[in-house]
């Protein structure tokens, strides 16, 4: 009972501390001091005291958006094991729902971004949209091999068979398969070098082009609901790249918090020394991943 608390209070609090972390990273590889690591909390404090504008050609479809996003990353949160304690819910076939909640949140994001009928949130959406079945089978080869590995339809029994015995018969296969959900990570996010986040140039933007329209509390929803996007696939890509365990329930908790504040410094390292990609760039890189992913299935299959 104490795990699960615990797994609640993290990823309800610590998802914009990763990108406070991030956004210090870049900061100093840029020789600035940078916002403080808690910016984000203020940041999505301050939307939340604002008023919400809605434009009059907008139907239900763009309020329920951010809300759909929010609530489906959160029941994703519930799904993914952090560190090595078992997720809240899990039961066989979890992994499909998994992937599947992002897809319906994505799906809801591009939505709302349509019904404004801006050219330019279409446009992010058509990217969105692109990016997103480019990305996904590098995900569902990566719950494949790891189901083959494990013998297990379970994320929590998927990803708690990844120890250190296992990477020493099938470290080629998890290599390849940390390098494709890496590039999984940094898209689904929205992260250098597919997408900047910080950007304000609508011929550049993809995420950030679809939320312009958003205000207020809709778009502090919107944030948080990135921000606990990219805590929910970190959990994942951590506990394939670190499988350490202590012994201890509360040692194995603060592994797990440094390791995904490694992770953020990781992002923001990648991030100052990499540019963004062109766009017809982007494509070739998650073909790359999918192949990666596809031969760290073939590595298992046997």
């Amino acid at each position: 009972m104490t795990d699960i608390f615990i797994h609640i209070i993290l990823a309800m609090l610590m998802p914009p501390l990763l990108l406070g972390v991030i956004g210090k990273t870049k900061a100093l590889f840029a020789g600035r001091v940078g916002a403080p690591f808690l910016q984000p909390y203020y940041d999505i404090l301050r939307l939340l005291r604002k008023g919400t504008v809605f434009s009059t050609t907008t139907t239900w479809i763009f309020r329920a958006g951010p809300v759909v996003a929010l609530a489906t990353t959160a029941v994703a949160a519930l799904l993914i094991p952090l560190g090595y304690h078992s997720a809240p819910i899990s039961f066989s076939g979890d992994m499909i729902l998994y992937a599947y909640l992002f897809a319906l949140g994505r799906f809801f994001t591009m939505a709302a971004a349509l019904d404004t009928g801006s050219s330019f949130e279409g446009m992010g959406a058509a990217r969105e949209a692109t990016y997103s079945c480019l990305a996904e089978p590098t995900l569902f080869f990566a719950l494949i091999t790891l189901s083959r590995l494990s013998g297990s339809y379970s994320l929590s029994e998927m990803l708690s068979n990844v120890t250190t015995v296992v990477w020493s018969y099938a470290g080629a296969s998890l290599l390849l398969l940390i390098g494709g959900m890496f590039i999984v990570l940094l898209v689904e996010n929205c992260r250098i070098p597919f997408d900047d986040p910080n950007t304000h140039l609508e011929l550049t933007m993809i995420h950030e082009v679809m939320v312009l329209d958003h205000s207020g509390p809709a778009f502090a929803i919107v944030q948080y609901a990135a921000a606990l996007k990219l805590f929910v696939l970190g959990a994942f890509f951590v506990r394939l790249a670190l499988p350490f365990a202590t012994g201890n329930t509360l040692l194995d908790w603060v592994v797990f918090m440094s390791s995904m504040l490694g992770l953020a410094v990781a992002i923001g390292v990648v991030e100052s020394v990499m540019a963004r990609l062109r766009l017809v760039r982007v494509p070739q890189l998650l073909v790359a991943a999918t192949i990666l992913a596809a031969f760290s299935t073939l590595l298992v299959i046997r």
